[in-house]
């Protein structure tokens, strides 16, 4: 038999334990509400004050960068009237160079040409429609208006031309031309026509408070450099053709 008194000190010891986990547990349970509380009242600061958007403006070459407002808003660059005019009348120049291409398929069957012809033609259809948005979204028109010179409908003439550009009689005659022919005239006309547009990107840079906007920085340089190219590509084909005809 058992005698009472270990019998009551289990039970003592039994209740210490079961109140001393009942503490425990409680704390536990109080860390846990409290985690939550600090959670939940975190979100709702987060909702209530979201953080603000912190724009930077960086400084000039050995300058500090400036926190700006948050209100501050980008605006689309200052734009010089050169700037649309040079837009307006490479559209037009470079409408004449995809006519031109579009004679290639059916005017000869000389293969470099023809690929030549098409990575034109479909270069300049593409900056067309980039400088047609350009224009549209500073509110300008893609057509030239300027005193003094004639309408630029392109499917009338006559045209006022832009440097470089074929006349209608050089139309003319690389519209009748085939073959060798066409291929001579078209070369010739073809590089003519891009170093008019080396032209028109050099006045442009050369004017005053012009070509500062960058997208119109980048597509100008570009066409600069890719026009270069070009003219030396098809100056190579028309030795190369002119030495053949001599053999």
């Amino acid at each position: 038999m058992f005698s009472g008194a270990p019998l009551y000190r289990f039970h003592r010891k039994c209740k210490r334990h079961s109140a001393r986990g009942s503490a425990v547990l409680c704390g536990m349970l109080f860390a846990v509400s409290a985690s939550r509380g600090f959670f939940s009242s975190a979100r709702h600061t987060q909702q209530a004050d979201p953080a603000k958007p912190v724009v930077v403006q960086p400084g000039a070459p050995g300058k500090p960068s400036r926190t700006l407002p948050p209100s501050t808003r980008a605006t689309l660059p200052q734009r010089s009237r050169a700037d649309v005019e040079f837009m307006q009348g490479m559209i037009m120049h470079h409408a004449q160079a995809v006519e031109m291409t579009g004679l290639i398929p059916s005017h000869t069957e000389n293969k470099d040409l023809r690929s030549l012809g098409a990575r034109i033609g479909s270069s300049q259809s593409d900056e067309i429609k980039f400088m047609q948005r350009w224009l549209a979204s500073r509110g300008e028109s893609v057509s030239i208006a300027k005193p003094g010179m004639p309408g630029m409908d392109m499917a009338h003439e006559p045209m006022a031309l832009m440097p470089g550009m074929l006349t209608p009689d050089q139309m003319e005659a690389l519209r009748k031309a085939k073959c060798v022919e066409f291929d001579r005239l078209f070369l010739t006309g073809m590089i003519q026509h891009h170093n008019g547009a080396l032209t028109m990107v050099k006045d442009l840079f050369d004017t005053a408070g012009a070509g500062q906007d960058a997208d119109l920085f980048n597509f100008a340089t570009d066409a600069d450099n890719t026009q270069r190219a070009e003219i030396k590509i098809m100056q190579t084909m028309l030795e190369k053709e002119s030495s053949e005809e001599k053999r």
